[in-house]
């Protein structure tokens, strides 16, 4: 573990265990959060900055469509609305295998397939951490 992030209102913890992307929520739930879910550039660039500083070169974060093909969810099942942050192309389901997403040192997203393992970043509200 190195370390937590904050913003105003999320802690964000960055797990070092390798995990498929399912396995990951779940570690993050039985912790009373999700897989961090960045909803505008504020919360994109700490998670992001994150990934940087601790040597990474992706994570998984709380986006997918395993529900409904082609529509991005957060892992709470809120719609992304008002923000996004796709590379250019993504995402693109290569090889119609790609249904999480993974967040790059970058900032940038994208599409993924759910059962690679690699390590991935928390999110909890403030008021439960």
């Amino acid at each position: 573990v190195a370390g937590i992030k904050e913003t105003e209102s999320k802690v964000y913890l960055l797990v070092k265990e390798e995990k498929r992307y399912s396995d990951a929520e779940g570690y993050c739930q039985t912790r009373g959060g999700h897989l961090a879910m960045p909803k505008d550039e504020g919360a994109n660039a700490v998670v992001a900055d994150y990934i940087t500083e601790a040597g990474l070169s992706r994570v998984y974060i709380g986006i997918d469509d395993l529900r409904r093909e082609g529509l991005f969810t957060y892992v709470d099942l809120s719609a992304m609305t008002t923000f996004s942050k796709w590379r250019k192309g993504e995402p693109n389901n290569a090889y119609d295998d790609e249904d999480c997403a993974e967040m790059v040192a970058s900032g940038e997203w994208t599409d993924v397939a759910c059962h690679p393992t690699m390590y991935f970043v928390c999110e909890f509200d403030k008021e439960n951490a």
